[in-house]
C-alpha cells in the first residue's frame, strides 16, 4: 500500500537515489525536476523520517575473496519469543551472516552467509552455527551463480498508485 505522506517528487527522489546514491544535490534536483533547495529539504526529510536508511558502496564479493554465498536454513526447537530473540541476536553477531530473516514454513530462519570458500563455511558451520542453542536442523543451499543482485526496490508502481 503506497504511503500517503509521499508525493510524486518524493518517489522520484527515492528512485533516483536508489539507482545512484552518489548524485550531488544539484544533479538529483535536475533529474527529479526541482530546484536544489527544495530538493535538499525533501532528501533531509526522507532521511529523518527513515525512508532513506543510509548510503553505502556495493562491493564485489568475488573480487574481495568472498566467492561463496550460502543460504542457511535454521530450524530451532521450542518456539518462544525469547528463543527467537536470542537466535536473532546471535545470528546478527556473526560477521559472515550478511542477512537473516525469520520466515514461515519449514525453517525458522534463513541466513545469507558469505565466506571465501567451502573450508571457511565448514568451520563456520561446525564451530558456530551448529553450536547455537536449541538448533534442531540446518540445511545449506549453495549459490552456484548470482542471477540478480542488488536490484532497486520496485517503486514505480507504488508512485503511480499514489498519484
Amino acid at each position: 500500500m503506497p504511503n500517503p505522506d509521499l508525493d510524486v517528487f518524493d518517489w522520484k527522489i527515492l528512485s533516483a537515489l536508489q539507482e545512484d546514491g552518489r548524485l550531488s544535490n544539484v544533479e538529483l534536483a535536475e533529474r527529479v525536476g526541482l530546484s536544489p533547495s527544495p530538493c535538499l529539504r525533501r532528501v533531509r526529510r526522507l532521511e529523518q523520517e527513515g525512508y532513506i536508511r543510509g548510503y553505502r558502496a556495493v562491493l564485489d564479493r568475488r573480487r574481495l575473496g568472498l566467492g561463496l554465498t550460502i543460504y542457511v536454513e535454521i530450524k530451532v526447537e521450542r518456539h518462544s519469543t525469547e528463543n527467537a530473540a536470542l537466535h536473532q541476536q546471535l545470528l546478527q553477531a556473526i560477521p559472515e551472516v550478511v542477512a537473516v530473516n525469520m520466515v514461515s514454513g519449514e525453517p525458522d530462519f534463513v541466513a545469507e552467509v558469505v565466506v571465501p570458500d567451502l573450508a571457511a563455511y565448514e568451520e563456520l558451520l561446525t564451530q558456530r552455527l551448529l553450536s547455537l542453542p536449541m538448533v534442531k536442523d540446518i540445511r545449506s543451499n549453495f549459490v552456484i551463480r548470482p542471477v540478480k543482485t542488488d536490484a532497486p526496490l520496485p517503486l514505480s508502481h507504488l508512485a503511480k498508485a499514489d498519484s
